[in-house]
């Protein structure tokens, strides 16, 4: 898939899930496990600005993590490293990710939008 431009919205995402987490120092911790959720920071690019998110807890040590803000470029492979302040908490390797916002867009402006199969040559389904 091919964007038209590198800002368009069919790049961004702000949910994604990520196989069992490796957490460092608790397994995991102890505000997710009582709360069932937890806001910390991630990133999955070594070089990218931490992203404020809020992780879900799931039953089998994966988590749903939904971001403040959709970031770009998220890919299924890539790992999400956690953070609280400066300290690493785990990470996670991203398996799956919600609509991009351009989907997002799409069902709201459901009658002024492309045709279904435009939008099926933009963003195969997964």
């Amino acid at each position: 898939f091919k964007a038209p431009s590198t800002d368009h919205p069919a790049l961004y995402r702000d949910l994604l899930r990520t196989n069992r987490v490796h957490w460092i120092a608790e397994e995991p911790p102890a505000e997710l496990v009582r709360e069932k959720m937890m806001e910390c920071h991630f990133k999955f690019q070594h070089q990218m600005a931490l992203v404020p998110c809020v992780l879900t807890l799931n039953q089998d040590g994966s988590v749903w993590v939904t971001l403040v803000k959709p970031a770009r470029a998220i890919t299924p492979g890539q790992f999400a490293v956690f953070y609280k302040g400066d300290e690493c908490l785990g990470s996670g390797k991203i398996l799956r990710m919600g609509p991009s916002v351009y989907t997002m867009q799409q069902g709201k402006n459901r009658e002024e939008g492309p045709k279904k199969e435009e939008v099926d040559k933009i963003e195969p389904a997964t």
